[in-house]
């Protein structure tokens, strides 16, 4: 089935380049209103008063072509349909819109297409009385004993050449030089785990799992060679290789070019490897990671180096006014600043208080004993984990009250000591939500409040965070209506209130918060929330203790 959003087939390039002349931030482009066969995007403050710059061919490697139309770059591009080169009428319909009395040039892909098309149509354009010259770019180095080599990602290199020499002034001539030059210093290599879908087509599976293709051109052609690998640093080193045999010595700007599909974090991780690669000491500038010259949705990627020369570096670097130019950054290694770690930690001292120690013991030893129950009620409602993980908290509390290391005669040390922990050692969101309550009620114990007031504003601030209020089908239906009753100074009332407000929720028809939320109603009827049970069990054993 085909992976594509499109509306209609036949209009899918025409829709598209509307989308791209939109959204070009420079307000600088115009479609050539002249055919709806015709797809021809130029610049709008063109003035013919410098060469013209043309390049094209196939759509579905945006942002190329017409991304690269602008002020320092192309003066125009000529779209062809999905990988298929545009027509002669297209190619010549261009040359005569925005070639003045300085002449064009044409920067070709090297495919059979491109060539033919751009070649016949700069054969035409003379006949108009017009100068027209030609590069043919062929970079890629997948095939080395091709004698017609392809012409990728390292195309958009040589248009910002061509274009910086064009904007400064230079004769046609000179254009066509620097433009061939680029070409000769020029080499690229790319791979893919997964090919390109085109629009209304079946993806084919090409590619095993685990497997990459090295060298697979940017119409999904096969690769040169299969690597039984997908680790990014073996595929990075399985390109710089060959690349590096190929261009020797220099100072480079090397392109990192996305083909489409692949996600920012992982190229940026392939942007680390190449850092720390063979060719770590050779890199002047980074371009990218970015799509550049891509290849719809392909799951690959490809490097290309330029070799440097005075002329070329300022080429790279002078601004442009276009949609899908990367402005190169100077490769230097990771910067780091020196900065000592927070040592967040509760500063106490052990203390003995029976009482407190009777609580806590009744308390942590509850959930311990809960664990099976409670995880079998999550597992109605939730993803099963609820008893363990509050068991979980509960041994770490119970182990330092064994080894006499709570500071049991100072509770809002103790309640502080409690959250740090129990971020520490209870996993998921309880955890965290728990830690909250804990601090926070510290927090406030500490500057003086009543421990009833505290534990209010600890639940006060778990909900801010949390989310959930009560009515939700939380433990907050138990704890709340608890501390409340709590406040009232009674510990018996408080276990009174958090079994009734626990039992509630296993009435409620929709949870408004935590994994619940996401269970529907027929799930939930009837089942008791466990973190609900939790604080009606707990509350249960600590009114049990006091008597």
């Amino acid at each position: 089935m085909s992976r594509f959003f499109f509306n209609d087939r036949k209009q899918l390039v025409n829709d598209a380049i509307e989308g791209i002349l939109i959204s070009a931030p420079h307000g600088n482009l115009v479609k050539l209103d002249i055919d709806p066969a015709i797809r021809v995007v130029a610049r709008s403050d063109w003035d013919k008063s410098r060469v013209a710059v043309i390049s094209g061919g196939g759509s579905g490697h945006e942002p190329a072509h017409a991304g690269f139309v602008g002020k320092g770059m192309l003066t125009a591009a000529v779209c062809g349909d999905l990988f298929a080169s545009p027509s002669v009428d297209a190619v010549l319909n261009a040359i005569v819109a925005v070639t003045g009395d300085r002449g064009c040039l044409l920067i070709v892909k090297n495919y059979t297409g491109d060539r033919l098309n751009f070649g016949l149509a700069a054969e035409k354009a003379k006949r108009y009385g017009l100068k027209v010259e030609m590069v043919i770019v062929a970079d890629d180095i997948a095939l080395p004993d091709n004698k017609q080599p392809r012409g990728i990602a390292g195309t958009a290199l040589v248009h910002k050449i061509a274009g910086y020499a064009a904007e400064k002034g230079k004769s046609l001539s000179e254009v066509r030089d620097i433009a061939q030059q680029a070409c000769e210093n020029l080499w690229s290599l790319g791979v893919a785990m997964q090919t390109c879908n085109l629009p209304g087509s079946d993806d084919e599976g090409r590619i095993k799992k685990g497997h990459v293709e090295l060298g697979l051109g940017i119409h999904g052609e096969p690769g040169a060679s299969v690597v039984e690998t997908q680790n990014s640093k073996a595929i990075i080193d399985t390109l710089v290789t060959p690349l590096k045999a190929q261009a020797g010595d220099g100072r480079f700007a090397v392109l990192i070019n996305n083909l489409g599909g692949v996600s920012a974090l992982e190229m940026a991780l392939l942007t680390k490897e190449l850092a720390h690669s063979a060719l770590k000491e050779s890199i002047a500038y980074l371009i990218g990671p970015a799509p550049l010259v891509s290849s719809l949705d392909m799951k690959g990627f490809s490097l290309s180096l330029l070799r440097l020369n005075e002329t070329f570096e300022r080429a790279i670097n002078e601004p442009v006014e276009t949609i899908g130019w990367q402005k190169p950054v100077v490769f230097a290694p990771l910067r780091t600043l020196a900065h000592s770690a927070i040592q967040d930690s509760v500063e106490f001292a052990p203390s003995e208080n029976e009482q407190v120690a009777g609580l806590v013991a009744a308390a942590t030893q509850t959930l311990i004993d809960l664990e099976n129950r409670l995880n079998a009620l999550d597992a109605k409602v939730g993803d099963g984990d609820t008893g363990s993980t509050f068991a979980q908290g509960a041994r770490e509390i119970a182990q330092r009250l064994e080894e006499k290391q709570l500071p049991l005669n100072d509770v809002s040390r103790l309640l502080l000591l409690t959250g740090e922990r129990l971020a520490t050692v209870m996993g998921g969101s309880s955890g965290v939500l728990m830690s909250i309550f804990f601090t926070a009620a510290g927090q406030h114990l500490h500057e003086g409040k009543p421990l009833a007031d505290a534990l209010l504003r600890g639940l006060a601030q778990m909900k801010q965070y949390g989310g959930a209020d009560l009515g939700d089908r939380t433990l907050i239906d138990a704890l709340q209506p608890a501390l409340e009753s709590l406040q009232k100074g009674d510990i018996q009332a408080a276990a009174q209130a958090a079994k009734k407000g626990a039992e509630a929720t296993a009435s409620m028809q929709k949870a408004g918060a935590g994994r619940s939320s996401y269970v529907n109603k027929e799930n939930l009827d009837g089942v008791t929330d466990p973190g609900a049970v939790a604080v009606a069990e707990v509350f249960a054993a600590m009114a049990k203790a006091k008597r």
